[in-house]
């Protein structure tokens, strides 16, 4: 286990370093992550969860844990955006109303009567501003405005592009889906296994990772688009969806990851050295 959380962390700790963030602010978020996790997941069944059971499970002292408890000030705000501007992006190329006989999507005004982008925001995005959702976009370089004033998509994903907090926030929510994802397989794994698999060679010449990178992602593209418009015709959250309120619901997906690692080379390797 501890070799394992080495692994994990090396990573996120390069990450970290290079994004300027102390030790002192992870090791208090880290506190923070274990004091919710041990009130939230690890109750004995039918007591209150207590600080004092925490502190037990954590190893916090109970004055600390009692602090962080009272101090449960995260904010959601960029990922709530990041999330809300991925919803109202895959709208626009999936939704019958904003696109062309072509199945392309239609250069929308920002608003007025028919399709537009502030009727597609109202459609995915729930309550967030049209103003705040239209800047991230245009601010990542997902959307572009057209010389006649009209908004077209210029990518069917939504990556920040150039706001390192908000990169950030897509850490947040990718890396904790896969470890979700593994963590479920160590304790179901033999009798409700999700899918967790990988395709790794470890010596593969420089000379072809460019066209691999072009055949993983052209791949990866075409699945995660058929995935996308069988999950678009099941999802509630859209309005003209009818289905019962009551029925279970759960947040689904699959995700892609590329890898790609320099192998150090051996002092005993001559390498080009003719």
């Amino acid at each position: 286990m501890y070799a394992a959380l080495r692994r994990l962390l090396r990573p996120l700790c390069r990450l970290l370093l290079r994004h300027g963030v102390p030790f002192a602010a992870l090791e208090e978020i880290a506190k923070q992550v274990y004091v919710d996790v041990a009130m939230k997941e690890f109750g004995l069944p039918g007591k209150r969860q207590t600080a004092a059971r925490v502190s037990v499970l954590s190893g916090l002292t109970r004055k600390e844990v009692q602090r962080l408890l009272a101090d449960d000030g995260q904010s959601l705000e960029l990922q709530l955006q990041y999330n809300r501007a991925v919803r109202v992006l895959g709208g626009w190329v999936r939704d019958a109303d904003f696109l062309d006989g072509q199945r392309r999507p239609l250069p929308l005004p920002v608003e007025g009567e028919g399709a537009s982008f502030a009727q597609l925001v109202r459609r995915y995005s729930g309550d967030m501003p049209m103003r705040a959702v239209l800047d991230e976009l245009l601010h990542a370089g997902s959307v572009a405005e057209q010389p006649d004033g009209r908004l077209l998509p210029v990518a069917r994903a939504h990556v920040p592009r150039h706001d390192d907090a908000a990169k950030l926030a897509i850490l947040g929510s990718d890396v904790a889906d896969l470890i979700a994802t593994i963590d479920h397989n160590l304790q179901h794994g033999a009798t409700d296994p999700r899918y967790q698999r990988k395709v790794l060679y470890n010596a593969i010449p420089a000379k072809d990772l460019p066209a691999f990178r072009k055949l993983a992602a052209d791949k990866a593209q075409q699945m995660l688009e058929a995935l996308d418009r069988w999950l678009a015709r099941r999802d509630a959250a859209q309005p003209d969806l009818e289905d019962d309120p009551a029925l279970p619901r759960s947040r689904v997906g699959l995700g892609i990851y590329y890898i790609e690692e320099p192998l150090a080379r051996s002092e005993d390797d001559p390498g080009d050295a003719a």
